[in-house]
């Protein structure tokens, strides 16, 4: 569906998978709307390639612009209707290169939670013959090999078998999850940007690769705290007739992204050496003020404002005075 100046329905046709791109092409128009979802990137990686100027839309903003009930030419024309305001949210398309770090996100997060499931399956069959075993990866670990040969737990036959397959699959999903590991740390390496992120206390190789993969140079947003809110570790509100009220955090945006940064935060809390880091003062102030967990999100909040002005301008993380500060490679810029 293409709309004129005026709003107008100007062109209207049913396309097919494989047509999408010719009709596309075909078509004289200032701008191509599309909907953020699975094979945008790749569509409008294509058309940019041909000179079209491309706005992938946010899928929530989207929705409010449908009209009736849900059908392709009622989503087509409210993707064209919401492409026409301003304010509505875009999504910068992601490149080849960032898409293949987020699969292998994926792929890591699946191990790990496979992985994890084998040891609980592992765990609570033992339990069922009256075998209690602790808690934690490594505790299972140092038992893992002694496991199916022992003859004084009383194991059945069938329990043996199903408890050898599950430490088999254990074992591999380790393997792999070993191997995927240590693909981060060679992919922070050889990008310049999350090379200066790694300099920022709490950001390891998984947040670093995480947040370029996700935001690139950060160019869709404005400040550190729209980066923030969209990652939900900004307040949520609930305000009406001039009445602020302020509620837990919104938890909105990548979940697994804002999951490493609160990680990083309690990490930076309990082993950051507060004394030699010009920082130190800053973290302390929230846990007296709050409860340990809200200190630990405001901490994650400022690693993200910090990696925000890293990646929009360029800049390399410096430490020092009683703000953190940051050296840029061409322009001097002090952020507190």
């Amino acid at each position: 569906m293409a709309l004129d100046q005026s709003g107008a329905v100007a062109f209207k046709a049913r396309c097919t998978r494989a047509t999408v791109l010719s009709t596309l092409l075909r078509l004289d128009v200032e701008a191509i709307a599309m909907e953020a979802c699975a094979g945008a990137h790749d569509r409008a990686r294509r058309l940019a390639e041909q000179g079209r100027c491309v706005r992938l839309l946010v899928a929530a903003d989207v929705r409010a612009f449908v009209r009736g009930q849900k059908n392709d030419y009622n989503d087509a024309q409210a993707i064209a209707e919401a492409a026409l305001p301003p304010t509505v949210r875009t999504v910068g398309v992601k490149t080849i290169e960032q898409q293949d770090i987020q699969m292998l996100h994926r792929m890591r997060s699946r191990l790990v939670q496979q992985r994890t499931a084998l040891i609980n399956q592992a765990r609570a069959t033992l339990l069922e013959c009256g075998v209690a075993v602790g808690r934690g990866r490594k505790t299972m670990a140092s038992k893992r090999p002694e496991l199916p040969a022992r003859e004084d737990l009383g194991l059945t036959q069938a329990r043996r078998d199903m408890l050898g397959q599950c430490l088999r699959c254990w074992r591999e999903a380790e393997q792999q999850a070993q191997h995927i590991d240590a693909q981060p740390a060679a992919v922070a390496r050889a990008d310049e940007r999350c090379r200066r992120l790694l300099a920022v206390p709490g950001v390891g190789p998984l947040t670093a690769t995480a947040l370029v993969a996700a935001v690139g140079n950060a160019s869709e947003f404005g400040r550190g705290r729209d980066l923030a809110a969209w990652l939900g570790l900004v307040p949520r509100q609930h305000s009406t007739g001039g009445l602020p009220r302020l509620l837990g955090i919104s938890k909105r945006g990548n979940t697994d992204l804002r999951w490493l940064f609160c990680h990083g935060g309690r990490s930076v809390r309990a082993h950051l050496e507060r004394e030699q880091h010009a920082g130190g003062p800053w973290i302390t102030g929230p846990e007296t003020r709050m409860h340990p967990n809200k200190a630990t999100v405001a901490v994650a909040a400022k690693r993200v404002r910090v990696s925000w002005v890293i990646l929009r301008r360029g800049v390399t993380y410096q430490p020092g005075g009683e703000v953190e500060v940051f050296e840029p490679s061409s322009c001097g810029a002090h952020v507190v």
